[in-house]
């Protein structure tokens, strides 16, 4: 969904990313990791790939940690009051759990080098907080569409500033553009939920696919792009993932705070619950906005305090609301279209729900055993790989063990 987005952004801010990389090369231990970064703007310099999907993992490694230095971005900035995430830790390696009947233990699981971080914590503590070769716990890992819980969480607090009014609300009366045109009938409900029931192909294989044409828009571009969708069913009825209408929903909070996504997230969210570093979400181009459906660039602590804020209903310690306060329940219940969607947030039957990226990122959240589980991956493929398969059972094994 973002891969031809991410790699035409490369190609179009190359003088911007040289510099970025200018300023980050020194005669360090990190120069090895800085010939890594030059290789890849050289290898986008050279159109010789159009999309990450054709990266190697050993470049992922390097890409998936070094947007900044990449592609343009803005930042979210941390404040002096953390959050503080004190550790209980305890020994999992005897977890087990089967995959197509072979039974694993999480060393397994730890010892696969697509593994970058894991963290468990549960009633207040660190249970468990693991990173792989080259990661640590001040490493920014691209996100992907982990940001589209963030999003909406976003939409949220807007709605509790007064600057959204309601979910009910018609998405064209923020994004005026779209007025005539089929979206009249689709509620910011209706988007949030992936269900405005307009046209839109998600075939990352079609380059004639409207992912492919406008999957990564923003701006005058998206809105240009979406108002040409037709209607092929009723507002609100069915299903349909769109990365477009992901970023749609950036354009909506836009439009209502009159502010960048950034500075809101930093102001509601990220300085007031306490986050401990400073984080950056990818632009459209250099000074643009953010794409609402990807990439924010986060560590695994920050990962960890976004489902810890989820898990609270969206309340700062001091018990200011940031969230209206059904805000989370309500983002967490299925929708009409397909009951394993929310607003931008992935159900499960048991109760759980979870923020998730591709190549395997991941914010699970059990509010029945207050849990919250955060994950940085490289998997080998976007979705669907080997290694997808051994993180959601050994998600599940830790859901299960750490059960009430």
């Amino acid at each position: 969904m973002v891969f031809k987005y991410l790699m035409g952004i490369i190609m179009q801010t190359m003088r911007y990313a040289t510099f970025c990389l200018i300023l980050a090369t020194g005669m360090s231990a990190g120069a090895q990791a800085n010939e890594k970064l030059s290789a890849l703007i050289e290898k986008a310099a050279g159109g010789q790939v159009t999309s990450l999907l054709f990266y190697s993992q050993q470049e992922r490694d390097t890409a998936f940690k070094h947007i900044d230095a990449l592609a343009p971005t803005r930042a979210i900035e941390a404040g002096g009051n953390i959050y503080r995430l004190p550790k209980a830790l305890q020994d999992f390696s005897a977890l087990s759990y089967t995959l197509e009947d072979k039974d694993y233990s999480f060393s397994d699981y730890l010892s696969m080098p697509e593994t970058k971080g894991f963290l468990v914590w549960q009633d207040g503590k660190i249970l468990l907080e693991h990173y792989g070769t080259g990661h640590d716990a001040s490493t920014l890992w691209v996100s992907f569409s982990v940001s589209k819980s963030v999003t909406s969480m976003l939409v949220g607090a807007a709605i509790q500033d007064g600057y959204i009014k309601s979910v009910d609300e018609p998405a064209v009366h923020y994004v005026s553009r779209l007025r005539g045109t089929d979206y009249d009938s689709a509620s910011i409900k209706n988007v949030l939920q992936m269900a405005s029931g307009l046209g839109w192909s998600e075939d990352y294989a079609d380059p004639k696919s409207d992912v492919a044409q406008a999957g990564g828009a923003n701006g005058v571009q998206l809105v240009n792009y979406l108002a040409g969708l037709k209607r092929e069913a009723p507002a609100g009825e069915k299903f349909n993932y769109n990365t477009g209408e992901t970023n749609l929903v950036g354009e909506i909070l836009r439009s209502a705070i009159g502010n960048n996504a950034s500075s809101y997230l930093t102001h509601k969210i990220w300085q007031p619950f306490g986050m401990e570093s400073d984080a950056t979400w990818l632009l459209g181009s250099p000074g643009g906005g953010e794409t609402g459906g990807c990439c924010i660039n986060a560590t695994l602590r920050d990962y960890a305090r976004i489902g810890i804020f989820a898990l609270g209903n969206g309340k700062l310690a001091d018990g200011t609301q940031v969230l209206p306060k059904d805000w989370i329940k309500e983002s967490t219940s299925p929708s009409r279209g397909f009951s394993g969607y929310g607003y931008l947030w992935w159900l499960d039957e048991s109760g759980s729900y979870r923020a998730r990226g591709i190549f395997g990122q991941q914010i699970f959240i059990d509010p029945a055993s207050n849990l919250v589980i955060t994950v940085h991956s490289n998997a080998p493929t976007a979705v669907g790989s080997v290694y997808h398969a051994h993180l959601e059972q050994v998600v599940a094994a830790f859901a299960q063990a750490l059960a009430d």
